[in-house]
């Protein structure tokens, strides 16, 4: 950490995420290809004579959360202001001066959706409280105490992928990011090109990673490289490998690691190829298709909601679409061609209608710029 001149002001935004493939593939060290969403967190932080940190948040308008920096402890800030709590403690166990602070949280991102608003909350607080303090901290690096924050924490095992998109992406790219190495490739991502749009279809059913489910999948992950005799999956590359484990479970859930790890690296050698964009879009719809399959099936990640809005979708004219996020709730993101986007939404606000389901909500989703300060 390099001490720059600290400021008494600092208003950060941090990009949501969306991720076109690769899905629970980053706590396996395998390839995800995440982009950088426009709607994200921002952070506005003014400092304080004291060691206090004071949280406030648009969304949940209550009385501001107040801790002591000097006994920041992993459980002593729960619900939100957990996520924006935890970089502060994690930046201090990292060597940064972190100084008292009042922080404003304000959001544009669905809580829940599997669109990364936590690491959006986490990545925008770092970086204020970085600059209100004078630490200049490599970005690579803030996102692993981000990440610390969420893991240690608050308590959430999640990957590195979050973090990484939040800070690393480019705007009109998708990031391929090898979560075993941490090799970065930016890859250009403009469905406009293929007149087609990204369009994210918030189910409304809302999850929460710290549940059991999700660290179930982990440990079968886990339990399925040790008896593939692998440090982790993302380290197998022939799908057939799965084959050789007995129990079904654990088969399945190998089988998809491995597949979806290969989806993403072929979906990012599509995008480099400089073949015609219309083809190089098909076949993306295709794979985003084939792996919502897989979460649904192999994982057994998938919702109801999820599966009947691919199903819709592709039925309505979309390239493809799957589950992303954790799985149990959340977004689903589709390939649109432009000329059917208005019917795919039409046709999925009747479908949920039609199951008395909460009506859908949808986020255009552009690829954009990773955080940035805007004061």
């Amino acid at each position: 950490m390099r001490p720059v001149r600290s400021m008494t002001t600092s208003v950060w935004f941090a990009p949501g995420r969306a991720n076109l493939m690769g899905e629970h593939t980053d706590y396996n060290e395998g390839y995800v290809l995440p982009f950088a969403l426009a709607q994200g967190v921002t952070a506005t932080a003014a400092a304080r004579p004291d060691r206090l940190l004071v949280l406030r948040s648009r969304q949940v308008p209550d009385e501001p959360v107040t801790a002591t920096l000097d006994s920041l402890t992993p459980g002593a800030v729960t619900s939100w202001a957990a996520y924006a709590a935890g970089v502060a403690w994690a930046l201090r166990e990292a060597g940064a001066d972190v100084v008292g602070a009042e922080i404003d949280i304000d959001s544009d991102l669905p809580v829940g959706a599997g669109v990364s608003s936590s690491a959006a909350l986490e990545c925008s607080v770092a970086l204020a409280l970085c600059a209100l303090s004078g630490d200049r901290v490599d970005r690579r690096a803030l996102a692993a105490i981000a990440r610390r924050a969420e893991n240690d924490f608050v308590g959430a095992p999640t990957g590195i992928i979050d973090q990484y998109a939040a800070l690393l992406c480019e705007e009109g790219h998708a990031m391929l990011l090898d979560c075993g190495t941490l090799a970065v490739t930016q890859v250009p991502f403009r469905p406009a090109a293929a007149g087609a749009a990204v369009l994210i279809v918030d189910t409304r059913v809302t999850h929460a990673l710290v549940s059991g489910e999700y660290g179930r999948r982990r440990a079968e992950c886990e339990a399925a490289a040790r008896l593939l005799g692998v440090p982790n999956l993302g380290a197998i590359t022939d799908t057939a490998a799965a084959g050789r484990l007995a129990d079904p479970v654990l088969r399945r859930r190998a089988r998809h690691v491995i597949s979806d790890s290969a989806r993403a690296r072929a979906v990012a050698a599509a995008l480099q190829s400089g073949e015609p964009a219309a083809e190089t879009y098909r076949f993306t719809g295709q794979l985003l298709t084939e792996a919502h399959i897989s979460l649904r099936d192999d994982f057994e990640v998938s919702w109801p909601e999820a599966d009947a809005t691919v199903e819709v979708a592709n039925a309505a004219g979309a390239l493809g679409a799957r589950m992303i996020g954790g799985g149990f709730g959340g977004s689903v993101l589709a390939l649109v061609p432009e000329d059917r986007m208005t019917a795919v939404r039409a046709t999925l606000m009747e479908a949920f209608s039609q199951r008395s389901w909460k009506p859908p909500e949808f986020i255009d989703a552009v690829p954009s710029p990773a955080a940035r300060q805007l004061a």
